[in-house]
C-alpha cells in the first residue's frame, strides 16, 4: 500500500528527498532495467534459462500428484493459466489420506502451485529498490522505488516512489521488508504442461522395478497414506538434486537467487517426507510385509542405476559407513560422506523419471517425454 508522506518541516522533508534522489542516483546505475518491459527473459543468460526451464517438467509433476492425492483435482481447477494449455494428466484420483497427511500434502500442493506461478493473479511488484529508511514522528519510513510490476496493467508504476510505513520509533514497531521472489515463470517464459502418467500402474511399475518382481497386489499409491508417503519419497528428491547440479553452472544472479529459494523449500519437502517415514521406518507395509526402510532403500537403489552416475541416493537405514559421519545406520537426510546434498545432471533425471535409464528412451511418468530444449535435444527426430 503506497502512503503519501504526511505534511512535515521544511527540514524533515529536505532530508527525505535528499535520502531518496540520492540513493536513486546511486542505484539507477544497478538496477535491472530489462525487467521494465514483459520481456523478463533479456537479463538472463540463454544457458540459464535452459536449466531454469527443465525443472518445469517435475514442478508440474510434483503440482498435480500433491494436488490430486489431497484433493481429487489438479491445475486445471486451481491454475489452468499455468498450465499453458498442455494436456491433462492420466490416471490421476484422490488419496485416502488421514487428516494429517492431508494437511502437509496440501501444502505441498500449494507450494508447487506457487514454484510456477506466473503471477498472471493479478498486478504486483516484482522488482523494487528500498532507497532510504527515514524516522519521522516516532515511526520508520521505508522509501522504495518500482522498476518492474507484473500484471493487473500496472505498468505505468514502474518507477513509481512509494513509502511504507514500518511502525512505532519506540520500539513497538518495525521496519518492514519487501523481499522480492521470482517463481519460474515469472523468470522465464517456460512451456506448456507435458503428458504426464501419473497412474497406480505408473507407480506400481516403479515399485516392481524396485524390487525385481511384481508386488501382489500389485502396489498402489493411493490406497492409503503410507503408500502415498511412498510414492512421494519417489518425486522431490529427484528434483532437488537437479537444483544443487544446476546451480553452479548458473551465470546470472537472479538464476541462482531463484534456483537457492526452489531448493530450500524442495529440500524442506524432502525432509518432511523421509521424516514421516523414518517414524516408520521398521513398520510393514501390507499386504507384501516389507518395511517400510527397505522400500525406501530399494527406491533408491533403483535411482541410482537408473541415474548411471554412481551413489546419489540413499534410503532411511544405510550402512554405517553412509550414515552421518560414518557412525550411523539412521539417515533420515540423505547426503555424501561430508552430508552435502548429491547433486545430478538434467541427463541422469531424465534417466530416472523416464524409468528407462536412458535419457532418450521416454517412459514413465512422461509418456512422450519431457519439454525443454535440454529435454528435446535428446528426443528422437520426428
Amino acid at each position: 500500500m503506497a502512503l503519501s508522506i504526511p505534511t512535515t518541516s521544511m527540514a524533515t522533508t529536505t532530508t527525505i528527498t535528499t535520502v531518496v534522489i540520492s540513493s536513486i542516483l546511486l542505484l539507477l546505475p544497478f538496477l535491472p532495467t530489462s525487467y521494465c518491459s514483459e520481456n523478463y527473459n533479456t537479463a538472463i543468460p540463454g544457458s540459464d534459462i535452459d536449466l531454469l526451464e527443465f525443472p518445469l517438467n517435475l514442478e508440474y509433476l510434483e503440482a498435480e500428484f500433491f494436488l490430486w492425492g489431497s484433493l481429487g483435482y489438479g491445475l486445471d481447477s486451481i491454475a489452468p493459466n499455468l498450465t499453458m494449455g498442455g494436456p491433462p494428466p492420466v490416471g490421476t484420483t484422490k488419496a485416502r489420506l488421514d487428516p494429517f497427511t492431508k494437511d502437509v500434502i496440501l501444502q505441498f500442493a500449494f507450494q508447487e502451485v506457487g514454484h510456477l506461478s506466473d503471477g498472471s493473479g493479478g498486478g504486483r511488484v516484482v522488482v523494487a529498490a528500498v532507497v532510504g529508511v527515514v524516522e519521522w514522528q516516532r515511526k520508520w519510513w521505508v522509501v522504495m522505488v518500482v522498476v518492474g510490476w507484473k500484471g493487473g496493467g500496472g505498468g505505468g508504476d514502474v518507477g513509481r516512489i512509494v513509502v511504507w510505513w514500518g511502525g512505532g520509533g519506540d520500539g513497538g514497531g518495525r521496519i518492514v521488508e519487501m523481499m522480492i521472489v521470482w517463481a519460474i515463470q515469472n523468470t522465464v517464459k517456460g512451456f506448456p504442461r507435458p503428458l504426464l502418467n501419473l497412474s497406480a500402474e505408473a507407480f506400481g511399475n516403479v515399485m516392481n522395478s524396485a524390487f525385481g518382481r511384481a508386488l501382489n497386489p500389485a502396489f498402489d499409491p493411493y490406497a492409503n497414506e503410507l503408500n502415498f508417503l511412498l510414492a512421494s519419497y519417489v518425486v522431490p528428491y529427484v528434483g532437488l538434486t537437479g537444483y544443487v547440479g544446476a546451480n553452479p553452472k548458473l551465470q546470472s544472479p537472479i538464476s541462482k537467487r531463484l534456483v537457492a529459494g526452489l531448493l530450500a523449500v524442495e529440500s524442506g519437502q524432502d525432509a518432511v517426507i523421509r521424516g514421516l517415514l523414518y517414524e516408520r521406518a521398521r513398520e510393514k507395509v501390507q499386504p507384501y510385509g516389507i518395511t517400510v526402510a527397505k522400500f525406501t532403500n530399494r527406491i533408491s537403489k533403483l535411482r541410482n542405476k537408473l541415474g548411471n552416475a554412481g551413489v546419489k541416493d540413499e534410503g532411511l537405514i544405510v550402512p554405517t559407513f553412509q550414515g552421518a559421519e560414518g557412525k550411523l545406520k539412521g539417515n533420515v537426510l540423505a547426503g555424501d560422506q561430508n552430508s552435502v546434498g548429491y547433486d545430478r545432471t538434467p541427463e541422469e533425471i531424465l534417466r530416472i523419471i523416464y524409468s528407462s535409464g536412458d535419457e532418450h528412451v521416454p517412459g514413465g511418468f512422461y509418456p512422450k517425454g519431457a519439454d525443454g530444449r535440454i529435454a528435446k535435444s535428446h528426443l528422437p527426430s520426428a
